[in-house]
């Protein structure tokens, strides 16, 4: 499965996982800079870089009015570029509440389209599971919510966590699945029809997502 590796213009400390030489490598506005502080060389630069203040030798330059996020060009330059699974960094620690919930919202977009997506952050990381299941290790440790993304969500199943789930329902009015907790052993998020937005403490390592 060929990865994205996208870096947006919030904050960033650590990779969650090696770079490797088959990765797509993407920096959306501010996010380049993230790069050169690792010493990456991205395959695309994009954005309208109002972000960042300057425009990159090589980037691809779009208008500050647009339809799109810089992080949503990226997502879809990585699509067309075939990969099926993207990790975006400086997504969810920006001083934008609302280019976090877009960032959200493309989970749900790459969700739709057969690919997963892992938003990571210094804290917390998230993910939206659509018809399928997250299998997190045993050693996982800290804090895991689930909230519903658009219609009722079925056949939910918990297993693994303080609070148990089986066959439920979540709906987008609720929070009925925040602030559950790993307990040492192998946890599972799975849902049947519909689509979860989920998010965890951090922690070495991304759940299987299947």
């Amino acid at each position: 499965m060929k990865n994205c590796i996208i870096f947006c213009a919030g904050e960033f400390d650590r990779l969650i996982e090696p770079v490797t030489a088959g990765d797509l490598i993407l920096a959306a506005d501010g996010g380049f800079a993230h790069t050169n502080a690792l010493g990456l060389t991205p395959h695309g630069i994009l954005g309208d870089f109002d972000s960042l203040g300057y425009v990159p030798k090589n980037a691809k330059v779009f208008p500050i009015e647009k339809d799109d996020t810089d992080a949503m060009l990226a997502v879809r330059h990585g699509l067309k570029e075939g990969c099926r699974r993207f990790l975006l960094y400086g997504s969810l620690d920006g001083p934008r509440l609302d280019h976090t919930v877009a960032n959200f919202q493309a989970l749900q977009f790459l969700a739709d389209r057969g690919a997963t997506g892992f938003l990571v952050g210094k804290d917390c990381i998230a993910t939206v599971v659509k018809n399928g299941t997250l299998s997190f290790p045993a050693e996982s440790q800290g804090v895991l919510s689930v909230f519903c993304m658009g219609s009722d969500a079925t056949g939910i199943d918990l297993k693994g966590l303080k609070y148990p789930l089986e066959q439920g329902t979540l709906t987008a009015g609720f929070p009925l699945g925040v602030s559950n907790r790993f307990t040492g052993c192998a946890a599972t998020v799975s849902v049947e029809n519909g689509s979860l937005l989920v998010l965890w403490s951090r922690q070495p390592g991304l759940p299987n997502h299947t």
